[in-house]
C-alpha cells in the first residue's frame, strides 16, 4: 500500500491537516480528472482578491535584493527565500483547504497519490494563489518525484541575472548565476505539503532567467510523516 495525505477539510471549522489516508490501486480514486482540476483551480482564483502583477513582481524583487544585500552569498539568499517561503507555505494551507470547502470543491482536493498531490498543486494551488497554470510531468519509476512546470512566472517579470562570465567578479555579478530567484516557490510546497504530512525536498532545476525554456521545480517525496508529526519540523 502507498499513502499519502488527504486534503480534505473536516466539517470543523478550523482545517485540519494531519489526515493520513492508506492507499492502494483497488481504493476508488477520488480525485477529478485534470480538467477538472484546472477548472477548480480557476473557479477558486475568480473569488480571491488581486494585487496588481507588476508591484506584486516588483515587491518581490525589493525583498530578494534586501537579502542580497544583507547577505552578500547568493547561497544563503537562497536558503533565506526557501524559509520565507516555506512560512508561508504552512499559512496557505488554511485558506486553501476553508476556501475549496465553502465552495463545495472539497472532492476536486481529495488525494489517495501522490500524482493526486502533485495535480492538486500544480492546477488549484498555484492558479488560486497565482493565477497561472502550471503542468505536472517527469514522475519518477518509484512515483516518488514528480516536476512542476511553469511557462510564466510572475516573480521574474522585469528580472534579469548578469550573463555567465561577465567581468562582475568585484560586485558579485558572476556569484549571482548561483542565486535560484524563484526558490520562495520551494519554500511554500514544501511547507504546504508538510502541513498534510508529506516532507519533501523543492528545488529548481531550471529556469528562464537563466536560459530554460521553461521554469521546472523538482518535487521529491522524502517521508510521509506519522499524524502530529509535522510539529517537529516547524519553523521556530
Amino acid at each position: 500500500n502507498y499513502y499519502c495525505s488527504n486534503f480534505t477539510t473536516p466539517r470543523s471549522t478550523k482545517p485540519q491537516h494531519k489526515n493520513i489516508i492508506p492507499f492502494s490501486p483497488y481504493h476508488e480514486h477520488n480525485m477529478a480528472s485534470k480538467s477538472q482540476a484546472a477548472q477548480a483551480g480557476q473557479a477558486l482564483w475568480s473569488k480571491m482578491p488581486k494585487a496588481n502583477a507588476e508591484l506584486f513582481a516588483l515587491t518581490y524583487g525589493s525583498l530578494v535584493t534586501e537579502l542580497v544585500r544583507d547577505y552578500e552569498d547568493p547561497i544563503e539568499v537562497n536558503a533565506q527565500l526557501d524559509r520565507i517561503g516555506h512560512s508561508i507555505g504552512v499559512r496557505c494551507v488554511d485558506e486553501f483547504l476553508s476556501k475549496a470547502d465553502v465552495a463545495g470543491m472539497g472532492n476536486a482536493t481529495q488525494c489517495q497519490s501522490l500524482r493526486d498531490t502533485a495535480e492538486v498543486v500544480a492546477k488549484i494551488g498555484m492558479k488560486m494563489f497565482l493565477g497561472i497554470q502550471a503542468e505536472v510531468g517527469g514522475f519518477s519509476q518509484d512515483q516518488r518525484s514528480f516536476s512542476i512546470y511553469l511557462q510564466d512566472n510572475p516573480l521574474s517579470t522585469f528580472v534579469e541575472l548578469p550573463p555567465q562570465g561577465d567581468d562582475q567578479s568585484q560586485s558579485g555579478g558572476d556569484d549571482l548565476r548561483k542565486l535560484k530567484y524563484s526558490n520562495l516557490y520551494c519554500g511554500v510546497i514544501r511547507g504546504a505539503l508538510e502541513q498534510v504530512n508529506l516532507k519533501v525536498e523543492c528545488s529548481i532545476v531550471r529556469d528562464t532567467l537563466k536560459g530554460d525554456e521553461l521554469n521546472e521545480i523538482r518535487v521529491e517525496l522524502k517521508e510521509v510523516l506519522a499524524d502530529g508529526a509535522g510539529d517537529d519540523y516547524k519553523e521556530e
